[in-house]
């Protein structure tokens, strides 16, 4: 588009906006495209009608299947306020996509949904000249590196650290391709799945001569404030800061209630800006999620005033009207200012260790 910023002015843009007020991420994918109801010849389409297996639920195949569908996904979120939109690909990995037979599409899953997330966003900066980013999502996988699946065999991993590296390399390349300006690796249950993106990531800027800033968001699983690998937040941002983050973060597993004391501890901890987009409440018995616009928005705003952000979204459950009401929560506060910490050796296994002076 003709008059449209670079990455490199997006992204210049976007850090001196960082520095005036808290930055707004979009909502759920996964959950508010099952709620348009497509079915499995939805999913299908028509370039996938006779795969031999189910595709139904597999929410990243319709940006190839049914592009204006996820396309009118982000322009809503764009609409509602939103200044970063995530690409649809949390599973567009060589290793998620195998449950469905599709690993030959890697390249084209991502850089065609890195593609509608950009012509998105550059829509709405042709209207009112504001940049808006588009952040590469990179999930978790479906497989653990730190983790035994089978409690019988703790020695044993369906994947190693070099197979799922070089995954994540095959995806990064296809989201820098399609225009991402950053990566968002989340939903961060295993820190060494995130290493291996992480390194990913790294391989596919040396081929590309292109760097993306990093933005790593982890999932506390639970009240006792660890990962599902077991580390602390303290040990977990020990355990990623030497990638000097964009931003750092936790998403998803808890609502914006049971998230606080987490948020809280990272915010005390992290010398870089921090994220926050948890799930509207935890599931109910019917499966939904009960936290709505505005009482999502009475959380932003006490986290937003208590200076524990610089950036807030949401994740399953949550809507564009949510989004809105993000926007609203943290309308002329201040954003979290970035602590200096003292240099020491910070070292994490499942809790974290700082040598004295």
């Amino acid at each position: 588009m003709n008059g449209a910023m670079n990455r490199k002015q997006r992204l210049a843009r976007i850090a001196q906006a960082m520095k005036e007020r808290v930055l707004v991420l979009d909502g759920a994918w996964g959950v508010y495209l099952q709620g348009r109801g497509l079915d499995e010849a939805g999913y299908r389409g028509q370039r996938f009608a006779d795969h031999g297996r189910p595709l139904k639920g597999n929410h990243d195949i319709l940006c190839v299947t049914q592009p204006k569908v996820v396309r009118e996904i982000h322009d809503e979120y764009l609409a509602a306020g939103a200044d970063i939109t995530s690409t649809n690909t949390f599973s567009s990995t060589i290793i998620a996509q195998a449950d469905y037979g599709l690993q030959s599409i890697i390249r084209e899953l991502n850089e065609t949904a890195a593609g509608l997330a950009r012509e998105a966003c550059d829509a709405v900066e042709a209207k009112d000249g504001r940049p808006r980013l588009v952040a590469g999502a990179l999930g978790p996988t479906n497989k653990t590196l730190s983790l035994s699946p089978d409690v019988n065999d703790p020695a044993r991993r369906d994947a190693t650290f070099e197979e799922m590296a070089e995954a994540y390399k095959d995806q990064v390349l296809g989201l820098i391709s399609g225009g991402a300006d950053l990566l968002l690796i989340e939903t961060i249950f295993d820190t060494l799945n995130a290493k291996a993106a992480l390194w990913g990531a790294w391989e596919a800027f040396d081929a590309t001569g292109e760097e993306l800033p990093l933005w790593i968001s982890g999932t506390i699983t639970d009240r006792s404030g660890r990962t599902l690998s077991g580390q602390t937040v303290e040990a977990f941002w020990n355990s990623v800061r030497h990638a000097k983050p964009w931003a750092v973060g936790f998403n998803c597993a808890l609502g914006p209630a049971e998230m606080r004391p987490f948020l809280a501890e990272l915010a005390r901890t992290a010398d870089c800006p921090v994220s926050a987009y948890p799930n509207a409440g935890l599931p109910n018995a019917m499966g939904g999620y009960d936290e709505t616009p505005c009482s999502m928005e009475a959380h932003f705003a006490e986290w937003a005033r208590g200076g524990l952000v610089n950036i807030i979204g949401g994740c399953c459950g949550t809507t564009p009207e949510h989004t809105e009401h993000m926007v609203i929560a943290t309308e002329g506060v201040a954003p979290r200012g970035i602590p200096s910490t003292e240099r020491r050796l910070r070292l994490s296994g499942l809790e974290p260790f700082t040598a004295s002076a």
